[in-house]
């Protein structure tokens, strides 16, 4: 009997309650972070990559562990250091006293999720090690290019108030991350929350006792994946995410506005964001959404807007309060 073909509306169904549950599964162990744990499922539909700063202590580290373990992935965790090598993170050739041969030793970077933790406190020479990874899905060592596994998102993250001993990453490594989330201090009541679990026993570093589950995989992330790269896009939704863009590059009070890469990754996540709302078009309100997390940190501002206190997210939001939406 010749089996029947899947049903499409169903395959994509069955895919968007499977992130439904994804992010409902994080928030066992992270409480009140739902704009950046948003982020992060946006980012893996997109295939990108997610820069994650906030203070210490907001539960970036346990967003991402939490993510892997809802998600049945291989995840690593590099610690970045002042004194650590590119080859420490991306492998290197070995020499074998028993066959005489060298032969290469992966580095974490070949793994599903790579959290690479406090980024901007190692030198620009290890940080761009990165970029080959983050941009061509493979490594290259000794002329060899070796392809890294599906799905692969780095994680980065980094704290906005300590400089002390950092390496700011420089605009061509800041421009590879798809997104930018800001990982707030919680809200009175989510902050009790917190407690209520630690004085009920939670551990953050055992998350299965936590119950936290794989809940989806890699077949539920590609159906979604193709469902994504199938939400509809007018000519009037393209025309408006370039004329945000180009509003940054004509803003008095930026140095640096978006780049091209800029708009393609916000028409993506405004696509991802459409399918997860169960949209299978996009609407400006999409765009609008998704601005923020997308732009912020490829936009660069003037010294003397700095010194006003002028921020990234106070220019774009006036630029999308500028610049007319279709109709």
């Amino acid at each position: 009997m010749t089996a029947q073909p899947a049903d499409p509306a169903a395959t994509t169904a069955g895919a968007r309650a499977s992130l439904e549950a994804l992010r409902a599964e994080i928030g066992k162990a992270v409480v009140g972070q739902d704009p950046a744990v948003t982020g992060l499922v946006v980012a893996l539909l997109c295939r990108g990559h997610v820069l994650l700063e906030g203070v210490p202590g907001v539960a970036k580290t346990l967003l991402v562990r939490a993510l892997a373990a809802s998600l049945a992935l291989d995840t690593k965790r590099v610690q970045f250091t002042p004194d650590l090598m590119p080859s420490d993170v991306t492998g290197s050739l070995v020499y074998d006293t028993r066959s005489a041969e060298f032969s290469f030793q992966e580095g974490p970077v070949f793994t599903n999720l790579l959290l690479a933790d406090e980024i901007n406190r190692t030198p620009p020479k290890t940080q761009s090690s990165l970029l080959e990874a983050m941009e061509e899905r493979q490594v290259t060592v000794d002329g060899t290019p070796r392809p890294l596994p599906d799905p692969f998102l780095v994680a980065a993250t980094q704290n906005p108030v300590e400089y002390e001993g950092t390496y700011p990453l420089p605009e061509a490594q800041l421009d590879r991350f798809l997104l930018k989330l800001n990982v707030p201090l919680p809200g009175r009541q989510d902050e009790i929350d917190v407690l209520t679990r630690h004085a009920a026993g939670f551990n953050p570093r055992d998350l299965h006792a936590a119950g936290v589950r794989p809940v989806a995989g890699p077949e539920d992330l590609e159906a979604a994946r193709r469902a994504v790269a199938a939400t509809t896009v007018s000519a009037e939704i393209t025309g408006y995410v370039v004329d945000i863009c180009r509003a940054t590059r004509e803003s008095p009070s930026l140095l640096l506005g978006v780049s091209p890469r800029g708009a393609t990754a916000l028409l993506s996540t405004a696509r991802a964001w459409a399918w997860l709302t169960g949209r299978d078009y996009v609407i400006p309100d999409d765009v609008k959404a998704l601005a923020l997390p997308t732009l912020r940190h490829r936009v660069q501002l003037r010294p003397e807007a700095e010194m006003e206190g002028v921020t990234a997210d106070s220019v774009i939001t006036a630029i999308l309060n500028h610049v007319p939406v279709p109709r």
